[in-house]
């Protein structure tokens, strides 16, 4: 199921022949080109790639000189096709990907082709892990519980994704139940070095998550992209790119006793965010690179959308050999892996020659001491000595209500869900030590039994969760010693937290039964819930009933700590303000002590059994025990066998009713795929582009506004359009499930675009996803996607205004396409996130930027104008990108505010994809050309 690669032209006699174990491999080598052998890793790979798919047109001559004459002090000017290898999805981002390909075959039908013409042409993964929420946890009926109730709601999907398996050449499917995709990813699909029917040539990956990257810790070259662009690549499109500047992160020293994998990304994370990264490559190298293990790698690797960089990548050597061996690779892939990378000089040696790099960083890895972030971005870190101060000083931008009490109140006994387990209370509260804060503490009856009290700073929500840190053995044994340890001195997680153990693949959960792990984790509180991102993606599920009701009733601060990678505002849980990256033992660590307002160094856990308090430090696991508990439990038999038979599935999986035929049977009544709407009257040839006239403001939007913000996530909310929706269609309450389980769905999405409940639009007072309607009298308050579709309906264009770094976060395709179905024309940013800057274009909404230095606030502009764009016709005209636009805002007393916005369309590929209305378009317009 490998790619057929098509013939280089081989300007530089570059193909050559290597012998590995008695085979014979053709590939593409390096040192034919003069230049190649000095670049940074990174770099060998891309300028291979270009060797290798020399066509004379898309890829030239100058191309492969430009890569190979490389000026590190450069700006990016040069843009250059890189075609991935394969492509990687998950089923949140993966399912409007499959929807739109068999949208396409239809399209395709309609316009004179054969569906048959749409398949992938590159290898398509998809592993499904974005689905299961946590409904039921702390019990050992808990896995079972979420898997069923999955399958109940996602039904639809899923034979969906069964018909796509069957119907799509070159797609295959890990079902759900498997494990996260980037863990699956490093453990199974990774190839590191293909063997292409006898042609060698470097694994290169995107995928439709921006933590695609994980895999850059395996020396693969590879990042997270749009599923727009995700389905063009599948479909045999080259990624337009400028060649980037890449920054050089050398690492010396030893990482200390007692600091984790987590401190370190956390502290990586930091710096980097703070040197500004975004759209360079990030390359480590240096000594203290081989101190660090692969699943370490893997983890920094991942993090590389949080601090901003394309990619966060480690060159190949003894430890990628080892880890490649230990997850149950064959002796001939991993033979091949070594002798490529040695010939073509992407190998790390010890004291190895420094490439040259645009910018440098060092980090010495012994000068790292634990740390969280929060509380609500990944780069801000935050000492663990200094967490309890720093979350007093943040507490009053959480707690704006003004009605603290002295005194406890009590609320009122409400029942909770019967397959919820928590301990009963026995008069615990985290409202002990609240002197010299905001305190508003509620008494609550637990349904197991006694009562506690809540307060803000409670931690809600404790959740092991996330490939960034399940992958990580050394984490997750020690999170399972720690819980022995404190199991032991009679301390467990606090009724009141929801605890959560979501584990990236079943590898975890065979060593935890292997080392009788798991007696010491549910001794304490955290059972089995699921194999997926879970909170992580938002899919926390719901608080006890109890515990919600009394949030909200008194609106508490409460707070969550997850050791995942992203704590934006709103993500983890509706009911929680303030949420907490860390290492799986601090996980543990904080629903022992039940709150954020703790010093671990000065508070005591609890006490043991003989009334002695019992501090973190008491029962945190040494390194030696460790190290020692791990290689006695894992083994390279126990990938072998998990990964055996990875795409079968469960029985539910292979019982599912798939639909026959080579284009979809669309059911009409479902709430979960429908038809995709971008094909809908699609001429054969592209209309001129045109000026935009008469536009007003939907959002008016202030800085670090994310994906999160944008694209739908998270739980749909009751009353807002998306619910009412799903009301109209007879879908109960109970059954919204998640947005992301409905990305198949255009109507639901596009109603949950821009409705975060925490953004802030303003051109209201309100938070969340409200606008004002310049269409009724008065402009009054509504949703945005009501007052869209009123603005939609007189035929008024739409656009955004924005502040720095818009659209930072997950590469979530829904940002830019429920954009596009608002009917917004254009954003105008003072600064774009990569990914979202390009889904925009693929979707055919013009990505501008403010002059530098100014802002819609520096202008003057509050959102209440109308707005006209002119020399956007200069796209009509051949190749041109335009390098201005020229704005004119016009305020109602007739006062105009003029600038010349950037056009931030930066190739002619992208220019290519705007002028046919979307890079969907332009590829089925090719598809039915050729």
């Amino acid at each position: 199921m490998e790619l057929t690669v098509a013939e280089s032209k081989n300007s530089f006699n570059a193909k050559k022949t290597l012998e590995v174990g008695g085979k014979s491999y053709d590939y593409f080598a390096l040192d034919a080109v003069d230049g190649m052998k000095k670049l940074p890793y990174s770099l060998k790979v891309l300028g291979e790639n270009l060797l290798r798919t020399e066509d004379g047109k898309n890829v030239t001559e100058d191309h492969i000189k430009a890569i190979a004459n490389w000026d590190p002090s450069a700006e990016p000017s040069i843009e250059i096709q890189f075609t991935p290898a394969r492509v990687l999805m998950q089923d949140f981002t993966g399912v409007p990907c499959v929807v739109d390909l068999a949208t396409m075959r239809e399209a395709v039908s309609d316009l004179g082709g054969s569906p048959d013409q749409v398949n992938p042409l590159n290898p398509a993964e998809m592993v499904i892990d974005h689905s299961v929420i946590i409904e039921a946890f702390g019990s050992t009926a808990a896995l079972d519980k979420n898997v069923e109730i999955e399958y109940q709601r996602n039904e639809e999907r899923y034979q969906f994704l069964r018909w796509g398996a069957e119907n799509f050449s070159n797609f295959r499917v890990v079902p759900p139940g498997t494990g996260i995709v980037h863990q699956v990813n490093i453990e199974y699909l990774s190839r590191v070095v293909f063997d292409n029917e006898g042609l060698a040539y470097p694994d290169t990956c995107i995928g439709t998550d921006s933590h695609t990257t994980m895999e850059n810790g395996l020396g693969i070259l590879g990042w997270g992209v749009g599923g727009i662009e995700a389905e063009a690549a599948m479909l045999g499109q080259p990624v337009s790119m400028l060649i980037p500047r890449v920054v050089g992160f050398k690492l010396t020293g030893e990482i200390p006793v007692g600091v984790t994998a987590t401190d370190v990304v956390l502290t990586i994370t930091e710096m980097l965010r703070e040197h500004g990264v975004v759209q360079k490559f990030v390359e480590f190298y240096g000594n203290g690179v081989k101190q660090i293990p692969l699943a370490n790698r893997a983890t920094i690797g991942n993090m590389s959308p949080e601090f901003g960089s394309t990619c966060a990548i480690f060159p190949i050597d003894e430890e990628t050999i080892n880890y490649l061996h230990l997850t149950g690779r064959s002796q001939e892939d991993i033979d091949r892996v070594e002798a490529y990378a040695k010939a073509q000089g992407m190998w790390l040696e010890q004291d190895a020659e420094e490439a040259e790099y645009s910018e440098y960083l060092e980090l010495d890895l012994s000068t790292v001491v634990p740390s969280i972030a929060g509380p609500k971005r990944p780069q801000d870190r935050i000492l663990l000595a200094d967490a309890k101060e720093t979350f007093r000083k943040q507490l009053p931008d959480y707690n704006t209500a003004g009605n603290e009490t002295s005194e406890p109140v009590r609320a009122e006994k409400t029942e909770s869900v019967d397959y919820n387990q928590s301990w009963p209370g026995n008069g615990e509260t985290a409202a002990a030590g609240a002197e010299g804060r905001a305190s508003k503490p509620v008494i609550v009856e637990s349904p197991q039994g006694g009562e506690y009290t809540l307060d803000h700073g409670m931690v809600a929500i404790a959740a092991i969760t996330s490939c960034t840190n399940t992958s990580n053995p050394s984490v997750m044994v020690g999170a399972a010693l720690l819980a022995r340890k404190a199991a032991e001195k009679g301390l467990h997680a606090k009724p009141w937290v929801k605890t959560i153990m979501a584990p990236g693949s079943q590898v975890v959960d065979g060593y935890y039964e292997r080392g009788d792990l798991w007696k010491d984790l549910e001794a304490v509180g955290f059972y089995l819930t699921g194999f997926g991102c879970a909170s992580c993606i938002g899919n926390s599920g719901p608080l006890p009933n109890e515990v919600s009701e009394a949030i909200n009733e008194y609106d508490l601060t409460a707070t969550a700590v997850l050791s995942g990678n992203r704590n934006f505002e709103g993500r983890i849980s509706p009911d929680v303000k303030m949420n907490y990256l860390a290492s799986p033992l601090l996980v543990i660590a904080y629903s022992i002590a039940g709150t954020m307002d703790f010093d671990f160094d000065a508070q005591p856990l609890g006490q043991d059994a003989d009334g002695n308090d019992v501090f973190l430090k008491d029962v945190w696991p040494s390194t030696e025990e460790i190290e020692s508990t791990i290689s006695g439990i894992i083994s390279r038999e126990m990938y072998e066998a998990d990964y055996a038979d990875v795409f079968k599935g469960d029985e539910q999986w292979q019982n599912l009713d798939i639909p026959k035929g080579k284009t979809f049977d669309w059911n009409e009544d479902s709430t979960y795929i429908r038809k995709a709407p971008y094909f809908d009257g699609m001429p054969e040839e592209p209309e001129a582009v045109e000026d935009i006239t008469g536009a007003r403001v939907l959002a008016k939007l202030g800085d670090s506004v994310t994906t999160d913000h944008i694209s739908p996530a998270s739980s749909i909310k009751p009353g807002t359009p998306a619910a009412n929706y799903l009301d109209e269609h007879g879908v109960a309450r109970h059954d919204y499930n998640s947005f992301g389980s409905r990305r198949g769905n255009h109507e639901v999405m596009v109603r949950g675009t821009f409705a975060n409940i925490r953004l802030r639009n303003e051109l209201v007072d309100e938070q969340g996803g409200y606008t004002r309607d310049f269409t009724q009298e008065g402009a009054p308050q509504a949703y945005i996607y009501d007052a869209a579709m009123n603005y939609a309906e007189k035929n008024i264009p739409l656009v955004v205004i924005a502040g720095k770094e818009y659209g930072t976060g997950s590469s979530r395709d829904w940002a830019a396409k429920g954009t596009n179905l608002l009917g917004v024309k254009a954003v105008i940013a003072e600064s774009f996130e990569r990914i979202h800057r390009s889904n925009l274009i693929g979707m055919g909404v013009l990505p501008l930027q403010f002059p530098e230095g100014e802002s819609h606030g520096s202008l003057g502009l509050d959102g209440t104008e109308t707005f006209e764009l002119t020399g956007i016709t200069a796209f009509n005209e051949g190749d041109t990108i335009p390098k201005t636009v020229h704005v004119v805002a016009t305020k109602d007393g007739g006062e105009e505010v003029e600038f010349d916005a950037v056009v931030r369309v930066d190739t002619p590929g992208e220019a290519e994809y705007f002028r046919h209305g979307g890079i969907l378009q332009y590829v089925l317009r090719q598809m039915v050309k050729n």
